[in-house]
């Protein structure tokens, strides 16, 4: 069985992913990327049994008949948080007005090249009205993960979705996005039209949205949307 999934529920379907291979018998491979980078390797042909991604991609392709109609189902909702590396002292972000002075002192910003918060972020300093003041330190990883390169030390601030930034050991989310300036990400599963093994997608989707589940959707920092 094959998934693709986006990076932002990646710490739940991880966990929940090997008892599922338990009950159904099967390996499941997954592979896992920005919901941006997986929509353009399905557009180009790539294929599976079940997509994890935004619950607008997920839309998209049913609409386009890539996966099936009416099997779209909301797993989780997502939200943006600021991290700093632990040990460092925390700005005030609770505001908006505390955001933007926190980021304009910031020697560096890091933040996504792809996926929703990459896509976003940079909205989020033209909103602030500090585009052009945060251009010159605003940085993307220069390898892995948002949350890795913070780690690294490559800036002193970082933004992305909470959910993760909070799997990577030496950071620590400090707050989510004030309410005003938040982007909340709704993540669903859809089945592929074309599914090899759509009794075990369907499986795979009852498991991720069991009541058991629901605690460890908070734990990873997503809020259930089932």
């Amino acid at each position: 069985m094959k998934v693709l999934c986006t990076n932002g529920v990646k710490s739940v379907t991880a966990t929940l992913i090997p008892d599922v291979e338990r009950a159904i018998g099967l390996a499941v491979d997954v592979d896992y990327a920005s919901t941006n980078m997986l929509v353009d390797k399905i557009v180009g042909g790539e294929t599976g049994d079940l997509a994890v991604l935004s619950a607008e991609a997920i839309d998209g392709l049913i609409a386009s008949g890539v996966l099936q109609k009416g099997s779209r189902v909301d797993l989780a909702k997502s939200s943006i948080g600021v991290a700093i590396r632990r040990g460092a002292v925390a700005p005030d972000v609770s505001t908006v007005a505390a955001l933007k002075a926190a980021l304009l002192a910031a020697k560096s910003v890091l933040y996504s090249k792809t996926g929703i918060s990459g896509v976003y972020t940079p909205k989020l300093f033209e909103k602030l009205g500090i585009a052009e003041q945060i251009a010159p330190k605003a940085k993307n990883p220069s390898s892995g993960t948002v949350g890795e390169a913070l780690a690294r030390g490559e800036a002193e601030i970082a933004l992305q979705q909470i959910s993760e930034l909070l799997p990577i050991a030496g950071i620590k989310v400090i707050a989510p996005l004030p309410a005003e300036v938040q982007l909340t990400t709704i993540f669903s599963a859809g089945i592929f039209t074309a599914a090899v093994e759509p009794r075990a997608a369907r499986m795979l989707i009852e498991q991720l949205t069991t009541n058991a589940a629901r605690p460890l959707y908070i734990d990873k920092g997503l809020e259930p949307a089932f």
